[in-house]
């Protein structure tokens, strides 16, 4: 796929997930396949710019290129200077968000809530392309509703606008993770949109994946929610649209390490205060489906220390080593 100057190898995109996709979280996708990480969105205020949290989610130390920033906010001129912001920090793509369903997102009249007003998203989308010399990519919903499904007006004017990529979720403003995520909206907007096409939205499989490109004529996939807990998924899903056949799963001891490093690097990231508690959502989801976890999921949330949390991973896995073993 292209974005710009960059010929990224691979269809298979992580979505930006705010509170997910931190740096440890791109690094581990990257390492496993992902072709572009995109970062948790920042806002554009200038005023938050300083705070901790804003700095920790726009440190992209050590990570392969093209470094992707996703930035979030209803102003053109503000948007087009926190373009500006992170380009000078090292972005080298600076993605905008208008596919947020969030509320505390929406209120602002941003994320999601943009697409009900056609002519400010013409005017942010083109502020923003003139304001910086790096390519600027788009995600979006099909539209604000599902009565007002106005994703290839939106496509029409990102392309003209100059927008190198364009990611669609297959879903409205309003649907939120409701439901199924529709694709046939992003087959038109392939009619419309002439550059990088990514599809997004309940893609959590290699099947999934291969049929939706085949459906939509999409140039490549974007993951979000399937990837937590999983962070091989992208492995599995670019080999199978590669080759057409499946990779084995990953063996227990793969797990064991993929996990116990990311946790290890949650805790260096943000101190172990903070990384424990971060932890906690990402090991739910590593050990989701697993029933003979559940006495370590309950003393993992418990835990208060990181090397209380670790001990108790390594536990877990080396128990279940024995137990296959024996």
């Amino acid at each position: 796929m292209q974005i710009g100057p960059y010929h990224v190898r691979g269809q298979v995109v992580l979505a930006p997930m705010a509170g997910i996709t931190d740096l440890p979280f791109r690094l581990l996708c990257r390492q496993f396949g992902a072709a572009v990480a995109v970062s948790e969105m920042l806002t554009a205020n200038p005023r938050l710019q300083t705070t901790r949290k804003t700095r920790l989610r726009a440190d992209h130390a050590g990570e392969p290129e093209p470094r992707s920033i996703q930035i979030a906010g209803a102003d053109p001129a503000m948007l087009a200077a926190a373009a500006q912001h992170n380009v000078a920090q090292g972005a080298q793509i600076i993605d905008i968000n208008m596919g947020c369903p969030a509320k505390k997102v929406c209120h602002r009249m941003a994320g999601s809530a943009l697409l009900a007003d056609e002519n400010l998203v013409g005017e942010i989308l083109q502020t923003v392309v003139d304001a910086v010399d790096v390519p600027v990519t788009l995600k979006i919903r099909t539209g604000p509703d599902p009565e007002h499904r106005n994703a290839v007006r939106i496509a029409r004017l990102a392309d003209a606008c100059g927008i190198q990529a364009l990611a669609v979720h297959g879903r409205t403003r309003a649907d939120a993770y409701r439901g199924e995520a529709e694709h046939d909206t992003l087959r038109e907007v392939r009619q419309v949109f002439s550059r990088t096409l990514l599809a997004n939205g309940d893609i959590d499989s290699p099947e999934r994946a291969r049929a939706i490109l085949r459906q939509t004529g999409a140039d490549g996939v974007m993951i979000g929610r399937a990837a937590q807990g999983r962070p091989w998924i992208f492995r599995e899903v670019q080999h199978f649209l590669s080759t057409g056949e499946y990779l084995p799963p990953p063996r227990q001891d793969e797990i064991a390490t993929c996990f116990t490093g990311h946790i290890e690097a949650l805790h260096a990231f943000y101190g172990e205060s903070q990384g424990l508690r971060i932890a906690r959502k990402h090991i739910g989801w590593y050990l989701a489906g697993r029933h003979d976890a559940d006495a370590t999921r309950r003393a993992l949330m418990q835990a208060t220390g990181a090397d209380e949390q670790l001990a108790l991973i390594r536990g877990y896995f080396e128990t279940r080593s024995r137990d296959e073993a024996a």
